[in-house]
C-alpha cells in the first residue's frame, strides 16, 4: 500500500510538473510594451492628366531643321490654347543630334576618315497638365495634326489629395486600432488595459503621385507632312489612384 502511495504521489508531481511547463500557459503581460503597424488606403478617380506632345524633324541643314520644329512647335501651343484655355503649358526637352552615315569596314593600313553629319536631328517637347478630361481626347486630336502624342500621364490633382489626406488618416488610424484590439484578444487582455504611448506616422505625404520633371529620352519619330490630315479623336481611360498611408504605435499595457 505504501508503494502505491508512492507511485501515485509521483504521478501527481510529474503532471504538476508537465502542466507548467505547457506551451498554453500565457507569459506575463504587464507592463508589455508592443509596437504595432498599420496601414491605410483610400481610392479616387483621377482627375489631372499630363500630355506629352513632341514634334521632331530631321534635315542636312541644321538651321531649316531647328525653323521647321520651332514653326511647328508654336503652331501646336496655340492650338492646346485654343481647345483648352485652362490647360498649363511646359516646353521641355529641346535636343538637337547629328546623325551620321552608317560606317564602313576599316581597311587595315588606311587612317579612318573623320566622322562627318549627314543630317541633323531637331526635337522639342511640350508638356501639358489639365483637369478637363472631357476635352481631352479633342485636344489632342488637334494637336496631332502638327504634334505627336509621346506620353499620357493620369493622376489626382493636388486638391484633390489634399481633401483625401482626411480620409487616409482616418483609415490608417482605424486599422491600428483593430489591430490593437486583435492583439488584446490573443493575450487574453481587456483593451482597457492597453494604453496607446507613441504615433510615428511613417513617410506621411510621400505617397502622392510625383511628376517626372525631366523630358522625356529622345526617340526616333518621322517629321509630319505640311498638311497633314485631320486625326481622329483618341479614346482615354483615365483610370483610379490609390493612397497609401503607414504609421507604427506604440501600445502599453498595464
Amino acid at each position: 500500500m505504501t508503494v502505491l502511495k508512492t507511485l501515485f504521489a509521483a504521478a501527481v508531481a510529474l503532471g504538476s510538473q508537465a502542466h507548467a511547463q505547457s506551451p498554453s500557459q500565457s507569459l506575463p503581460t504587464a507592463g508589455a510594451l508592443v509596437v504595432v503597424p498599420a496601414f491605410g488606403e483610400v481610392t479616387h478617380v483621377n482627375d489631372e492628366v499630363v500630355a506629352t506632345l513632341a514634334i521632331e524633324e530631321q534635315d542636312k541643314d541644321k538651321a531649316a531643321a531647328a525653323s521647321r520644329v520651332n514653326q511647328k512647335m508654336n503652331k501646336g501651343i496655340a492650338i492646346v490654347k485654343r481647345e483648352d484655355p485652362q490647360a498649363m503649358l511646359k516646353t521641355q526637352g529641346y535636343y538637337t543630334y547629328p546623325v551620321y552615315p552608317e560606317e564602313r569596314p576599316q581597311v587595315a593600313g588606311v587612317a579612318p576618315k573623320p566622322r562627318v553629319p549627314s543630317a541633323w536631328r531637331v526635337g522639342q517637347y511640350l508638356q501639358v497638365k489639365t483637369s478637363n478630361l472631357g476635352a481631352l481626347p479633342k485636344t489632342v486630336a488637334a494637336a496631332q495634326a502638327v504634334l505627336t502624342l509621346n506620353g499620357l500621364q493620369f493622376g489626382l490633382a493636388p486638391a484633390t489629395v489634399k481633401k483625401l489626406d482626411d480620409e487616409r488618416i482616418a483609415a490608417t488610424y482605424q486599422n491600428l486600432n483593430e489591430r490593437i484590439a486583435s492583439i488584446a484578444r490573443a493575450m487574453g487582455r481587456p483593451l482597457s488595459d492597453a494604453v496607446l504611448d507613441t504615433i510615428d506616422f511613417e513617410g506621411s505625404g510621400n505617397y502622392a503621385q510625383r511628376e517626372n520633371a525631366r523630358a522625356p529620352a529622345p526617340m526616333m519619330m518621322r517629321a509630319m507632312a505640311k498638311d497633314a490630315a485631320p486625326v481622329e479623336e483618341p479614346s482615354f481611360e483615365p483610370g483610379e489612384t490609390t493612397l497609401q498611408m503607414h504609421l507604427v504605435g506604440k501600445v502599453k499595457f498595464k
